[in-house]
């Protein structure tokens, strides 16, 4: 998952990890930042990749490194979950965003 202020800047972050990896996107979502309408970009987005681990760590390294042309590292945040549980796939494409064609 990467983590980022603004809704272009995500996509910017997704286009680019999408052209370095084979990763699937799995989902996106949305929150007001901790600073509410006083951030300089006040919405959080929040993008899932889903993929073989090496191609995730190399989708997320690219997005990370698009989205600080942007944003200053603090804005960006990116975690990744190693290892598959069948019990977490839901959470993947929970979401404001949801995806109108069958995954």
């Amino acid at each position: 998952m990467i983590e980022v202020l603004g809704f272009s800047v995500a996509m910017k972050a997704m286009d680019t990890a999408c052209k370095h990896a084979e990763i699937e996107i799995k989902g996106i979502d949305c929150n007001n930042p901790v600073e509410g309408d006083a951030a300089k970009i006040p919405v959080v987005i929040q993008v899932k990749f889903s993929g073989d681990i090496s191609q995730v760590q190399e989708a997320l390294n690219q997005a990370k490194r698009e989205a600080l042309n942007y944003l200053d590292e603090k804005d960006i945040h990116v975690k990744m979950i190693p290892s598959y549980s069948p019990e977490i796939e839901p959470l993947l494409m929970a979401g404001k965003v949801k995806n109108k064609r069958p995954v």
